[in-house]
């Protein structure tokens, strides 16, 4: 089993950042890539982005290129976040999940989230 906790989310107003963090335990040797979710009320899950655990090879959705950047330290076993110039359609709930294989754009690559943290962004 992979434990996944995120940290950093709250309130900040459009063009601010804020960094989210992802805390990974139990048997992460196991996974290959951790990714960020996020769920913005009535709308279905969005893969945001994913780095993988050796390589640090990382992958963004388009809506969010050039303003957010994923990171890994890979000896706290953690993944960051970092997000910059925030916007309003930006506000969702945002979950850390592992996978096990290659298909890192696919949630059902996904075994194991994180409970969601919130993010809002006010205009």
């Amino acid at each position: 089993q992979v434990q996944l906790v995120e940290s950093g989310g709250g309130l900040v107003h459009a063009g601010g950042s804020l960094r989210l963090s992802c805390a990974a335990s139990g048997r992460t040797f196991s996974t290959y890539v951790v990714g960020w979710f996020r769920q913005a009320p009535g709308k279905e899950r969005e893969f945001v982005a994913a780095i993988t655990w050796s390589g640090g090879s990382a992958y963004y959705a388009d809506s969010v290129k050039g303003r957010f950047t994923i990171t890994r330290d890979n000896a706290k076993n953690t993944v960051y976040l970092q997000m910059n110039g925030l916007k309003p359609e930006d506000t969702a709930v945002y979950y850390c999940a592992a996978g096990s294989t290659k298909r890192v754009l696919t949630i059902d690559n996904y075994d194991y989230w994180g409970q969601g943290i919130q993010v809002t962004v006010s205009s």
